[in-house]
C-alpha cells in the first residue's frame, strides 16, 4: 500500500469514527448493584435535558424499584419470535435503526440472541446501532468478559456461557463501575431486591458468597482501572515517549492450558491497550499428515479464541520452536513473549533443543521479556 492510500485510509477511519455513536458500559461485580437502575436514572435526565432518548432493552426481573423507573419512558416495543413452539420476546433492531433516536438504552450486553436473528449476539446488535450514529448505553455483569473466564470459573465454581469479546470494553468512549459493598449486596439479597423469595438461600450458598463477592467486587474495579488506564494512554498526549507494549502468546499443538495462556495474554495486552499475537510453530513431527485429530480441533478452537479476543494468528513451520518464535518477535517489534508454565510440551521442546539459555540471552539482548504464566 503506498503512502498516499495509507493517508486516505487514515482520514476515512476518523471520519467513520466521527460518525459512530459513542458508546457507555455500566459494568457490575454481580446482578442486583444496580445496573439497569442506574441506566434508567439516567434516561431520565437526558429526557428533562430535551434529549432523543428510548429504551431499545431492558431486562427489570420483576424488581419493584427498577420498574417504577420505567415510568414516563419511551420504549420500543420488543419484537416476537417463535421458538421451538414458543412465543418470545427480542429487542426490535431494527425498529431502533429506523427510528434513530440520540440515545438508545440496551441491557443484558452479553446476551444471546434468539435463533434467526440477525445477530447471534446483542453486543452485535449494539455494533450495528453504534455504526449507524445512534449512541449506547449498555450493562455488563464481570463474569461475562471472555478473557476472564477461567477466573470466574475459579472463584465462583460456574462456568458462565453468555461471554463478551474484551473488544467490546475497547469499543467503549466510558466505562463506568456500579460498586457496593459484600455487605451491602447480601443486604439486597435478604431484602428480596435482587431474586423472589424462593431463590434467595441458594444465591447465598452459591454466587453470593462474601468471599465470591469481594473477589467478583476486585476484579470489576481492576477493569474498570484499565480501561480509564487506556482512555488516558490514547486520548491525554504525553511528553514522554512510552514503549509501546507488543506481546506474544506461544502455545503448542496439545498444550492443555492454551486457553488460559491465550486469556491472560489478552488481558495483559488489554491493559496496555496494545497490539498482540499468538503464534504456533509447527515441527515435522506435527505436520497435517502425523498429528491427531483431536489436537487439530484443540489447536484450530485455540485459534479461534485467540483471534476473539483481538490477537493476530502467526503459524509458522520451523524444526526449532525456539528459533521461530526469536524469528517472529524480531519482526513484529515483540516487547514481551509469553509462555506456559514449564511441565507444558512447548517448555520441553525448546529445553530439547539445548538453546535455552541462548534463547534467553537473545530475548535479553533485544530487550524482550519473559512471561512463564501459570
Amino acid at each position: 500500500m503506498s503512502e498516499k492510500e495509507k493517508s486516505a485510509e487514515h482520514f476515512l477511519s476518523l471520519i467513520q469514527k466521527s460518525r459512530r455513536g459513542k458508546f457507555k458500559i455500566y459494568i457490575g461485580m454481580s446482578a442486583g448493584v444496580g445496573k439497569t437502575f442506574r441506566m434508567l436514572q439516567e434516561a431520565h435526565t437526558l429526557l428533562k435535558n430535551g434529549i432523543d432518548v428510548k429504551i431499545g432493552f431492558i431486562e427489570t426481573h420483576n424488581r419493584k424499584e427498577t420498574s417504577e423507573l420505567l415510568d414516563g419512558l419511551p420504549v420500543i416495543p420488543r419484537r416476537n419470535l417463535f421458538y421451538k413452539g414458543k412465543e418470545l420476546e427480542e429487542m426490535d433492531l431494527s425498529a431502533i435503526l429506523n427510528l434513530r433516536p440520540e440515545v438508545v438504552i440496551v441491557d443484558e450486553l452479553a446476551h444471546t440472541n434468539i435463533e434467526g436473528s440477525k445477530n447471534e449476539k446483542r453486543w452485535q446488535d449494539v455494533s450495528d446501532i453504534l455504526s449507524a450514529g445512534i449512541n449506547v448505553i449498555s450493562a455488563v455483569n464481570i463474569q461475562h468478559i471472555e478473557s476472564l473466564n477461567e477466573e470466574i470459573k475459579l472463584i465462583t465454581g460456574i462456568e458462565v456461557k453468555e461471554r463478551i469479546p474484551d473488544s467490546v470494553l475497547a469499543m467503549a468512549d466510558e466505562v463506568v463501575n456500579i460498586d457496593l459493598t459484600a455487605d451491602e449486596l447480601i443486604s439486597r439479597l435478604k431484602e428480596g431486591k435482587i431474586y423472589q423469595a424462593e431463590k434467595i438461600d441458594t444465591a447465598l450458598k452459591n454466587f453470593f458468597k462474601s468471599s465470591h463477592i469481594l473477589q467478583l467486587r476486585e476484579l470489576a474495579l481492576k477493569e474498570v482501572a484499565s480501561q480509564v488506564e487506556r482512555k488516558i494512554e490514547t486520548e491525554i498526549t504525553s511528553t514522554q515517549v512510552l514503549r509501546h507494549e507488543r506481546f506474544l502468546a506461544c502455545i503448542s499443538s496439545n498444550e492443555k492450558t492454551a486457553k488460559t495462556v491465550i486469556r491472560k495474554t489478552a488481558r495483559l495486552a488489554n491493559y496496555y491497550n496494545s497490539k498482540w499475537y499468538v503464534i504456533y510453530v509447527q515441527t515435522p513431527r506435527e505436520s497435517g499428515d502425523n498429528i491427531p485429530l483431536d489436537k487439530q480441533r484443540h489447536l484450530i478452537n485455540h485459534l479461534k479464541l485467540a483471534t476473539e479476543l483481538g490477537a493476530e494468528i502467526i503459524k509458522t513451520k520451523n524444526k526449532s520452536v525456539s528459533k521461530s518464535i526469536i524469528e517472529q518477535a524480531e519482526e513484529r517489534k515483540i516487547t514481551t513473549i509469553c509462555i506456559g508454565k514449564p511441565h507444558l510440551s512447548l517448555i520441553r521442546l525448546i529445553m530439547a533443543t539445548n538453546v535455552l539459555n541462548g534463547l534467553l540471552k537473545k530475548l535479553s539482548s533485544n530487550g524482550i521479556d519473559l512471561v512463564i504464566l501459570s
